[in-house]
């Protein structure tokens, strides 16, 4: 299959390409030529496929006409060795629960899926060293320095903003080593994601390099979030229930929502999505205006979805053909304040004995609010709360238990290189790797 550039001056390109380079010469986002349907009977019996089963028909008819089968499917059940469950959590809501891999974060599926994939076409075009940029306002890092850890051919710079991500999600991507670095910027997650593309802009750089990226711009991490959706349908076709599917996904740089998006438009039965946005509320306000206006981002206890300027709104655009009025008809809109999120985590915990993380909790509020009787409302679990640990501690006044999985993170020391917001610095230092 091939790829184009959703600013329209790049087509044609292959998969390996995509994959490759990440980011498009004309610095748009890769987007496949076609989105194929799935066949009717793929959705009459997908109650009686496993995890894995669904996944590799889904990543087919993505990635099957580049890769042989056998080698596809190998990746998709390497990847998906633990499960997302759909668990009730109170009237029609339920949480689909991404934090069952290995650092407790839904990007796992993507990282780890990404990093088979890449390590496939290094292998198969002999390449001696791809080295992997990597922009992160909490867990993409984790997902993706541990999905890539000890990967022959490649090593990630993990850029993360000084001070403004969790302990334990610090802790899951400094103190790997090996060939993991990290890099501690001095500003925000926009400029971390800025430094990142300006990395693949700078002719100088990529003659010295061969860089690619594993934030959601790259196809490989985004596209295999696809797969959860599916599984969440499976799952709720075997408890027999009739209402329509609402599909509540809080959003940072969008990869995760863009993903489900993909799965409806390949014909996944889900009505509507929402958005849930924190005080970073680009797309809520682009969603009442019809105007994109990015600002600076600011600081919230749902850090990673602290985002000023989503790359994937443009893979959104693309998907809809710039329609305005064809997005709002499937995509409406929140926006959470601290404490309205603090309010919902206590709630929930109190009522439900269901404990949510930050990011969640814009999930479940939104479809407490906005659910009609006739549906019912999956939101996406994103990450384990104990990542959040102090904050969720403080706000229902008790102790979380730390699941094994991020106690051993916890014993590492950490290691990273500081560096200010500015290229020139960034560059310096990657020149004389």
């Amino acid at each position: 299959m091939n790829y184009y550039s959703t600013n329209g001056q790049v087509k044609d390109a292959s998969l390996d390409e995509a994959v490759v380079k990440g980011l498009a010469a004309d610095k748009g986002l890769f987007m496949p030529d076609i989105i194929k349907p799935l066949p009717y009977d793929f959705y009459e019996n997908i109650d009686k496929l496993s995890f894995q089963e669904i996944a590799y028909q889904v990543a087919d008819a993505f990635f099957g006409e580049d890769i042989p089968a056998e080698t596809l499917k190998q990746i998709v059940y390497d990847t998906l060795n633990f499960d997302v469950p759909l668990v009730p959590v109170t009237g029609n809501i339920f949480s689909l629960e991404l934090f069952h891999g290995p650092t407790l974060a839904f990007k796992d599926v993507g990282a780890r899926f990404m990093a088979r994939l890449l390590g496939y076409f290094i292998q198969k075009e002999g390449k001696k060293q791809v080295n992997v940029l990597v922009a992160t306002s909490g867990d993409t890092g984790s997902a993706v320095a541990n999905g890539f850890l000890g990967v022959e051919g490649i090593h990630v710079y993990v850029l993360y903003p000084k001070g403004k991500v969790s302990e334990i999600q610090e802790k899951q991507f400094t103190t790997l080593g090996q060939n993991i670095t990290a890099i501690e910027v001095d500003g925000t997650f926009d400029d971390c994601q800025a430094l990142v593309k300006a990395a693949f802009m700078d002719k100088e750089l990529n003659d010295h390099l061969l860089l690619t990226s594993a934030n959601s711009i790259n196809v490989a991490r985004f596209l295999p979030q696809a797969f959860y959706y599916f599984y969440a349908w499976a799952q709720y076709r075997k408890l027999g229930r009739m209402e329509e599917m609402v599909v509540c996904v809080p959003s940072g740089n969008f990869g995760n929502i863009t993903a489900g998006l993909f799965a409806k438009k390949m014909g996944l039965p889900i009505k509507r999505f929402i958005a849930a946005n924190n005080r970073n509320d680009i797309f809520y306000q682009y969603l009442q205006t019809g105007q994109y206006n990015p600002k600076p981002s600011v600081a919230t206890i749902a850090n990673a979805m602290d985002v000023g300027d989503p790359s994937n709104f443009a893979r959104v655009l693309a998907l809809y053909s710039g329609s305005y009025e064809a997005i709002k008809a499937e995509i409406s809109g929140v926006a959470y304040t601290d404490g309205q999120i603090k309010e919902t985590m206590k709630q929930v915990y109190q009522d439900d004995h269901y404990l949510l993380d930050p990011h969640g909790a814009c999930g479940f509020r939104a479809l407490a609010e906005g659910l009609m009787p006739e549906e019912v409302g999956v939101f996406l679990e994103t990450a384990h709360p104990a990542k959040f640990l102090d904050t969720v501690q403080s706000i229902i006044g008790e102790a979380v238990e730390i699941p094994a999985k991020l106690q051993a993170f916890m014993k590492g020391d950490k290691q990273s290189i500081e560096l200010s917001k500015e290229f020139a610095d960034f560059k310096n230092y990657l020149m004389k790797q």
